[in-house]
């Protein structure tokens, strides 16, 4: 008791406001323990005078003072006598004298009881006011109160409160001074920076939404892309047999320098139902068109055209349909938004991380979604290919759909087998049928079935199981991917028999930070066919392929196709925009090709991000033909190499504001061949390599 009373004495001379006095009269800390003993168990005390005296007789909030002497009953001393000078004094003495005792009834005081006003002591609800009826016709009502117990309360509208602060055209700019973020509210709807309802920043307005919407936080997104291509290049371009652009030219190859310039510009709308930060779309309505103009210069006769008589340069133009589709959210199946959706129509859809297999916008249905905290993603699906434009690549929906239809089923899985690290399990079918089929593509040439070998029809089924991985462990950045292909061909263009299909693909890409560098090593390998004559097709080959790996299409060899010219007419070794050396006449409208001498590749490279918005990469990768022998029996040449050569290539990227909405890159590559393909294409342009320039510009809204 002796520490309370220590603590209690300071606390009460200030509210008594005697601390002068208490002070002065050096109250015994034995007499003050007893005070506050009979205050608190609400008794009279008086010290040791005879009569009971209050708390507060003689010092307003303490006991007697121990150094005075008590006086008789009855009698008073000389200092306690009246001021005759001040008689208002006395009256007041005279009631400290006796004041009425302190009543308190400690035992029924509880803590919440003494709660001040204002102010709430953890774990303590008080008595709630009554609840808020709203009779405001149209407006929201408000939850009971009961439903929140703090200090938030919901809007109907909360994409637009702080656009309601924006002071009007040419008006008072002050409330920028205390509200600077307030800008980016109130700026026109025509900057993609700033929040606006084209971007699907802001739900569209009551006022301005269709009636067939129904129900509330509908969104509206526009985007606008335009993607500009400049490329000179050179690849061996064979002699029209026909006739030539230059008179007196007999060689197999003729001049190689070419330029290729397209124009695209890319228009998407998207009409989205719920709101999207932390869960998918209710509804999603989506439709892209891209336009194209094109114009390619080339040194020789029928390489644009099947017909002679035709220049050799070539300006069109194409509008595709690149997305329209519709999406539904089923259901969620947690508290953190796992969920079902299903989506269908032209998507787009892709087999892998990198794209080795299939990577595409086609016509389809996809069931998707997720578990265990988004920590398992899955998809399961069905698509018919559509035929695309010949010179633009893209997709044609005036012509009927091609018979190959494509079926997968893949399964993501984040932290297997290492934190850090996803992976994917994946089972994709063509199913190809094909066979009576005859395509001529819009330049006269034909891609189906390809000129090769019998010239017949062909129709296939295939299966790609595959495994792929992507993420880090540790400091190390990996990304993998293997697939077999398993099935049957119903007739191969070599030996026009039925043939079993089982070939082999995989790739793997490490790389390691350092500072502001990533250095990478890149390994690939697609198994070639060793006998085209036996009763099994041995090459790999994707269904439509487009790699983001070993520099991409800054690589000459992905970026550039090389033409068969000598074994096959409208036939390259490799397509653009492609890996694999697969023998295909078209990856946009031919058919794969298991007949192929495979790829092997094998790389370096480097990117220094010299600043947030200017990127350096070099990549130096080294090529061969895993098995030459389908070479070999298309050319009729006894031994060809396998060596294809140095792919060097080195790329800036500049992005003025650090964002994805505007994009420069200039890149250049070389091609320094190898044995096998200066065997192949010896006697083009006498070059000693081969080289691909490109800049390309991209502007997004």
């Amino acid at each position: 008791m002796l520490d309370l009373a220590n603590s209690f004495m300071p606390i009460l001379a200030v509210l008594s406001g005697q601390v002068d006095q208490m002070e002065a009269q050096q109250a015994s800390v034995e007499d003050m323990e007893a005070s506050l003993t009979a205050l608190l168990a609400g008794e009279k005390f008086g010290g040791t005078a005879s009569k009971p005296v209050s708390f507060v007789s003689k010092m307003g909030m303490g006991g007697p003072d121990p150094d005075t002497k008590p006086a008789e009953e009855g009698e008073i001393s000389a200092a306690d006598a009246p001021n005759p000078k001040d008689a208002s004094m006395s009256s007041i003495s005279d009631q400290s004298e006796a004041p009425e005792p302190l009543e308190m009834d400690v035992e029924s005081l509880t803590a919440d009881d003494a709660l001040i006003d204002g102010r709430r002591r953890p774990g303590v609800q008080q008595e709630l006011p009554d609840r808020v009826i709203q009779n405001n016709p149209g407006a929201v009502n408000a939850p009971p109160p009961e439903a929140f117990p703090t200090d938030e309360f919901p809007v109907p509208d909360r994409w637009r409160i702080l656009q309601s602060l924006c002071p009007a055209k040419g008006g008072d700019q002050a409330i920028y001074t205390l509200f600077g973020a307030l800008r980016d509210n109130c700026r026109s709807t025509l900057n993609p920076y700033a929040q606006n309802v084209l971007k699907g920043d802001k739900p569209i307005p009551a006022d301005k939404k269709p009636g067939f919407l129904k129900g509330d936080d509908w969104f509206f997104v526009a985007n606008v892309i335009s993607d500009t291509v400049v490329e000179p290049r050179s690849f061996p371009i064979p002699v029209g047999v026909q006739t030539t652009e230059r008179s007196n030219s007999i060689d197999v190859f003729g001049r190689s320098g070419s330029e290729v310039y397209a124009q695209t510009f890319i228009t998407g709308f998207a009409l989205i139902k719920g709101s999207t930060a932390y869960k998918p779309p209710d509804v999603e309505y989506r439709l892209t068109l891209a336009t194209q103009v094109n114009h390619v210069n080339v040194p020789e006769r029928r390489v644009l055209f099947v017909e002679p008589s035709k220049p050799s340069h070539r300006t069109d133009w194409f509008v595709g349909v690149q997305e329209a589709f519709f999406d539904y959210h089923i259901r969620n199946t947690s508290a953190r938004y796992d969920f079902d959706s299903f989506r269908i129509g032209i998507q787009p859809m892709q087999a892998d991380f990198r794209g080795f297999l299939f990577q595409d916008n086609q016509l389809g249905f996809r069931l998707f979604g997720t578990r265990d905290n988004n920590r398992i993603q899955y998809n399961l699906g069905a698509f018919v290919q559509l035929e695309k434009d010949t010179n633009s690549g893209l997709n044609d929906i005036t012509q009927t759909p091609r018979e190959s239809y494509i079926f997968f089923a893949n399964l993501y899985r984040q932290d297997l087998p290492f934190v850090g690290l996803t992976s994917q399990f994946s089972l994709t079918y063509n199913m190809n049928r094909e066979k009576s089929d005859v395509e001529i593509d819009d330049n006269g040439f034909p891609v189906r079935p390809a000129l090769l070998g019998d010239i017949r029809g062909r129709a296939y089924d295939v299966v790609y199981p595959g495994y792929a991985f992507d993420g880090r462990i540790g400091r190390i950045n990996l990304t993998g991917q293997a697939y077999g292909a398993f099935g049957e061909d119903r007739n191969s263009f070599f030996t026009s028999e039925p043939t079993k299909i089982a070939a082999y693909f995989g790739a793997l890409e490490a790389s390691y930070d350092v500072d502001f560098l990533r250095f990478r090593a890149s390994g690939l390998f697609a198994s070639g066919d060793g006998n085209p004559y036996n009763n099994t097709e041995a090459g790999f080959d994707a269904i439509f392929e487009n790699p983001i790996f070993a520099g991409a299409d800054t690589s000459y060899w992905i970026r550039q196709t090389i033409p068969f010219a000598g074994g096959g007419r409208v036939i390259s070794i490799n397509g653009r925009n492609g890996i694999l050396n697969s023998l295909r006449s078209s990856k946009e409208q031919g058919q794969s090709n298991f007949n192929n001498p495979g790829t092997i590749l094998a790389g370096i490279g480097a990117d220094a991000d010299l600043t947030p918005d200017f990127r350096l990469s070099a990549n130096a990768n080294h090529l061969w033909f895993h098995k030459t022998e389908s070479l070999e029996a298309l050319r009729v040449e006894g031994s060809i190499p396998k060596d294809i050569g140095w792919d060097l290539s080195m790329a800036a990227i500049y992005r003025p504001k650090a964002t994805q909405n505007i994009v420069f890159r200039l890149s250049g590559a070389a091609l320094i061949p190898g044995e096998g393909f200066r065997d192949l294409f010896d006697q083009t342009d006498k070059r000693d390599f081969h080289y691909s320039i490109l800049f390309n510009a991209i502007l997004a809204f």
